[in-house]
């Protein structure tokens, strides 16, 4: 559906967008810039969205997923087991509604700290 890039600290993560209605109301409101929160290997901020659980909202995601959490509001980043994970599957809060993927290794966002400003805007082109 787009592409977008996701900044923070000293990385630049590209991301692809499923077709959903929550991408797309993602998209309506790039770019958006937030401080980030560390919960395990999930990282996540407030956004200004209100948009509601889809039918496929989930707690179970894979590494790499990137989530909408209504609860937050919050732009969600999976790339490993959370507190409230069973294993090593990333593992919400609640259900998420799960509305695009990283494009390339998410681990990355391993070296991401607490409070750390993050950006993310369409992709150029």
């Amino acid at each position: 559906m787009g592409k977008i890039m996701i900044e923070v600290e000293n990385l630049t993560i590209s991301a692809e967008l499923k077709d959903t209605p929550t991408a797309q109301k993602i998209l309506a409101i790039l770019p958006i810039e937030g401080s980030v929160n560390v919960w395990g290997e999930e990282i996540y901020f407030d956004i200004p969205l209100n948009a509601e659980l889809e039918a496929d909202a989930r707690e179970e995601v894979e590494v790499g997923d990137l989530g909408y959490w209504p609860a937050g509001p919050a732009f969600c980043i999976f790339f490993g087991p959370t507190p409230v994970s069973r294993g090593d599957t990333p593992r919400a809060y609640s259900p998420v509604n799960v509305f695009g993927q990283v494009v390339g290794d998410a681990k990355q966002f391993k070296t991401v700290s607490s409070a750390a400003k993050i950006r993310v805007r369409l992709a150029d082109g």
